[in-house]
């Protein structure tokens, strides 16, 4: 048992030490290829950035005028009928766009229901079964130069909304 805790502590400097190792047996340059690759991470790092203020700046906005307690106001009513309380439905919505700002959305309803409330255990569980799907898409289609992008909005929704659907049975079983 006192082996496997001390496991974790020497995994990664043997995975680095295996890559190294395979490297020089490869005769392949690997400092040089580190640096390299690197200098490419800040070049994608510096194209998405644009993209990551616009989309933070959205939501931030968003957030601040309303809109998002307007929604949940709106379509509470359905979405209670299914079991998500209307509280939930702002953080839906925004976990679409971006997790830290459903992170403050997620400690405000720790705050008003407590987390382990009905509402509490969904939201902790919407958020691991959801996904930032415009935040991926933008960001990470913009770096890989991605144009045509066909079925990916309606797949990701889908695909959201099936999270969801789990996130209520998972809670419903908890409960």
């Amino acid at each position: 048992m006192n082996a496997l805790a001390h496991l974790s502590d020497i995994v990664i400097p043997i995975l680095i030490f295996f890559i190294v190792g395979y490297g020089f047996v490869s005769r392949v340059k690997v400092y040089e290829t580190f640096l390299k690759g690197a200098k490419d991470g800040l070049k994608i790092v510096v194209d998405i950035v644009p993209t990551l203020i616009g989309l933070l700046v959205a939501v931030g906005m968003l957030r601040a005028s309303g809109f998002f307690e307007m929604l949940g106001t709106l379509l509470g009513p359905a979405a209670a009928a299914v079991g998500l309380p209307a509280q939930l439905m702002p953080l839906l919505v925004v976990k679409l766009f971006s997790s830290s700002a459903a992170t403050g959305l997620v400690l405000d309803i720790f705050r008003t229901s407590g987390p382990d409330s009905y509402a509490g255990m969904l939201t902790s569980i919407l958020m691991s079964c959801t996904e930032t799907v415009f935040y991926t898409m933008s960001v990470y289609f913009l770096a890989a130069k991605v144009t045509k992008t066909r079925f990916t909005l309606t797949g990701a929704l889908l695909a959201t909304l099936a999270g969801t659907v789990a996130s209520v049975v998972l809670t419903g079983w908890m409960v």
